[in-house]
């Protein structure tokens, strides 16, 4: 008889309740909003908050009643949630019932919960960035070891720990891994020698092996391929990662492959940071796989890292697959156009962008128009879009102009450092006369003269959170100084400094007639394309 299927068969179906999704926990967050700010029972008799207050107060009921009924399933890790989701709703319940008869008390104010924790962050980053020994650690290290506290953050940032500092941390940091649920190791070995500064890390490694860490920070510490492998025992362990930094750790290929390498999940990742590193195409490519299975990520920035054309199409492939984006950040980097068609490819389906910082990619007009069409298309919720220093000519102008106009929330855009000329200027001005909540706008160095100036002054000047205009660094006249300057007469802080335009301009005869440097051909420009219809079908 085959026993195999009889035990299969035979044991209890288990489903486990907790720890509930991150899209449960939003649904919960918003229906506490409407319990706090719209009319109902409680509200009649204890009065109701203001939206603001309402989703300030829900999210942190929802996290203290989060983080008190996981201790709870901690305690439980055999069950099958039933009671930590049974206290969850609880104390959701009694702690909006809090909110409301305190809110009642007097005007509507923040409210501090008795239930939280006076401390939950342990921070020893403030103050001069200095050494640490064995007998500081022990002194300020002492709250760690109190009973019962209730710390879930540490901060160890700005304080380079010697080899007996770390000692002393070391049992400390044990006692406390099963509460700790954010960990920061950025720039905690500075100035160390090599081999004391790797034992380090093994000790910290070892100690806080086996955590639960929603997030951690390894930022700063110069760790190449040997201090990644070192963070090894604590990285191979953690499989709930929502954040993780590795910015400016002089990450190489090698380094990059580390990081692929033992880093066993990335399925709940949400940021990831890999700023200023040294990882090229080679690295690009290991650093992509991790992407490529991280679908949840929100936030990716992978900025000043080396990384050509070949490295650029594979990290833009991976990011295909992360649909979730809301802030995407690969500046100063050489991607090429070869790499703004790939992003293209890969951003059609990105319905929740916000922000997006492509800025230094060397991605010339056909790059920027695949990029633009696209984003017409897709990402209705853009606020940030930062496309400077990429050679855009004004034959991409139409493109971008169409694009930005169908972005109605875009509050800042950055097109500085390209060679737009007056033509492209006044093409995507047009584009940005339809966008009520723009702040920022930045056109400097494109070799905008008169012409380009007023109009583009003209189309955001009136906008009524308009915060600041930067055209520094062109080539327009002294009387189109005075006329922009007039424009702002009413709030002369919204213009930025002009200290490095210069009215002379090109000695250039083409770039003359085509932008217009006296005032007849700038005004034979700006009829040209006045009447130019921006298409947004």
């Amino acid at each position: 008889m085959d026993t195999t299927s009889l035990d299969a068969k035979s044991r209890p179906f288990s489903l486990k309740l907790w720890p509930p999704s991150e899209n449960t926990r939003q649904v919960l967050v918003e229906r506490m909003i409407n319990n706090l700010s719209k009319k109902s029972v409680f509200t009649d008799k204890y009065g109701t908050l203001s939206k603001e207050e309402a989703e300030r107060n829900a999210k942190q009921i929802e996290d203290v009643a989060f983080g008190s009924a996981d201790q709870q399933y901690e305690k439980e890790p055999d069950g099958d949630g039933a009671s930590a989701v049974q206290s969850y709703a609880r104390e959701c319940s009694r702690l909006i019932l809090k909110v409301l008869k305190k809110g009642s008390i007097c005007e509507v104010r923040e409210v501090v919960f008795e239930t939280t924790p006076k401390e939950t962050l342990f921070d020893i980053s403030k103050g001069t960035r200095a050494f640490i020994e064995a007998e500081e650690a022990e002194e300020l290290l002492r709250p760690l070891k109190e009973p019962g506290n209730a710390y879930t953050k540490i901060c160890f940032s700005n304080r380079s720990f010697g080899l007996e500092a770390a000692r002393v941390a070391d049992p400390i940091l044990v006692s406390l891994k099963n509460q700790l649920k954010e960990v920061d190791l950025s720039d905690f070995i500075a100035g160390r020698p090599e081999a004391e500064a790797l034992e380090v890390i093994n000790i910290f490694a070892a100690a806080l092996e086996g955590s639960v860490l929603r997030f951690l920070d390894l930022s700063n510490n110069a760790l190449g391929e040997k201090g990644v492998r070192a963070f090894g025992a604590l990285l191979k362990s953690q499989s709930c990662l929502e954040e993780l930094y590795l910015m400016n750790d002089g990450i190489s290929e090698e380094a990059a492959q580390a990081v692929h390498e033992l880093i066993p999940s990335t399925e709940k990742l949400r940021i990831l940071h890999f700023h200023n590193n040294m990882t090229g195409d080679e690295g690009a490519f290991a650093i992509s796989k991790v992407v490529k299975h991280s679908s949840l990520l929100e936030d990716f920035r992978c900025s000043s890292t080396r990384v050509s054309s070949e490295g650029g199409v594979a990290l833009c492939e991976a990011l295909e697959n992360c649909t979730h984006l809301k802030k995407l950040d690969l500046r100063d980097n050489m991607f090429g156009v070869e790499g703004g068609i790939a992003l293209s490819r890969a951003l059609s389906k990105h319905e929740h962008l916000k922000e997006i910082y492509l800025s230094y990619l060397n991605l010339e007009d056909e790059g920027a128009v695949a990029l633009a069409n696209v984003l017409k298309e897709s990402a209705p919720k853009l606020e940030v879009l930062d496309v400077a220093g990429n050679d855009i000519t004004a034959k991409a102008a139409p493109a971008l102009a169409a694009c930005i106009a169908a972005k109605a929330l875009l509050t800042q855009l950055n097109l500085g450092e390209n060679e737009l000329k007056d033509e492209g200027t006044i093409q995507i001005s047009q584009g940005l006369e339809g966008l009520s909540q723009l702040k920022e706008v930045d056109f400097n160095s494109n070799s905008i003269r008169r012409a380009g100036a007023r109009v583009l002054a003209q189309a955001v000047v009136q906008k009524p959170d308009f915060k600041l205009l930067n055209i520094n660094g062109n080539f327009i006249s002294d009387d189109g100084i005075d006329e922009v300057k007039a424009l702002f007469k009413k709030s002369p802080q919204m213009l930025g400094s002009l200290d490095e335009n210069d009215p002379e301009g090109e000695d250039d005869a083409e770039d003359d007639e085509e932008s217009g440097e006296d005032e007849g051909n700038g005004d034979r420009l700006e009829s040209k394309l006045k009447n130019l219809e921006v298409d947004q079908d």
